[in-house]
């Protein structure tokens, strides 16, 4: 006979997925308290296997939609206060309900995983911000409620960095991202400013198939990004200062590899076509080091 996944199986096992899976920043690392390491794990094991269902695979677009919603249908169980279907769903509840986190992060990822699947371009700015506000701020939300540290100053700096940390990952994966949806090539690049800068659809898929150079327009486009995502990331970082202790250090970890991939991006003139940005040993090294000495 089989026993079924203990709650603490189910933290191990999101632990184990966190650290197996390629983040540019940590993730309940072993800098943060024991205490936390298990109920971050399972937001995490949450947010990456609803991203997996949108990204990952050759299943079709409602194939995704349906996963994201089975989802959506247990989170829906948990609180109407029934039992889930899944063991992972049972350990989540209990961590929500022990932290008293909301659920309303947790359907937020949830409707921009979905977006990701039926929404490929941004016309501007504004709806990458709107995005984001659903795709990436959450976690630091729910991070923030775990940690006792939830009020309106300290809810601001984690969007802004959470934010930028969003749109790093944008720049950063430009080339994989087009190739996603099912060859309908996903574009988080704002299309106005792309316009501005003579950038075209089929220059990039020029770029991703290795026929073209880029050129001075893209080099500037990204320069002209990664610009803008450094003042948010900036201005998101006195939260790495006011939180105190170990969770204090994680979060400079965090910022120091945001800042890490954006120096990287820059110094091969944002040719992220041929040299994809990825942290090294060398690189968490200088993160590190930037975290303890809070450079």
């Amino acid at each position: 006979m089989i026993n079924a996944p203990t709650i603490e199986t189910m933290k191990e096992s999101s632990l184990k997925l966190a650290q197996s899976h390629y983040e540019n920043f940590p993730v309940a690392s072993v800098f943060l308290p024991a205490h936390l390491r298990g109920p971050i794990s399972l937001i995490y094991g949450f947010a990456r296997q609803a991203d997996d269902f949108a990204d990952e695979g050759d299943i079709s677009v409602e194939q995704r939609l349906a996963l994201l919603n089975s989802f959506r249908d247990e989170l829906d169980l948990l609180q109407a206060y029934i039992k889930p279907q899944t063991a992972f769903f049972a350990a989540l509840g209990t961590m929500i309900k022990v932290n008293r986190l909301p659920y309303a992060p947790f359907y937020d990822l949830l409707e921009a995983f979905s977006q990701d699947v039926s929404k490929t371009r941004y016309a501007n700015y504004d709806e990458v911000l709107d995005y984001c506000t659903r795709s990436a701020n959450p976690i630091g939300r729910l991070l923030l409620q775990l940690y006792g540290q939830s009020n309106a100053t300290n809810l601001q700096y984690s969007d802004n960095i959470c934010t930028a940390l969003q749109i790093i990952n944008f720049l950063q994966d430009i080339a994989i991202d087009f190739k996603k949806n099912d060859g309908k090539q996903r574009i988080y690049m704002c299309q106005d400013e792309m316009s501005a800068f003579g950038i075209t659809e089929s220059q990039i898929a020029s770029f991703v198939r290795g026929e073209e150079k880029v050129d001075e327009n893209w080099q500037q486009f990204l320069l002209f990004n990664l610009h803008r995502v450094n003042a948010l990331l900036f201005a998101g970082k006195p939260l790495g200062r006011i939180l105190t202790g170990r969770i204090g250090f994680e979060m400079r970890m965090i910022i120091a590899g945001g800042e890490r991939i954006m120096h990287k991006i820059n110094k091969v003139n944002g040719d992220i076509f041929n040299f994809r940005p990825s942290l090294n040993y060398w690189d968490w090294l200088v993160i590190f080091s930037k975290a303890l000495f809070r450079v």
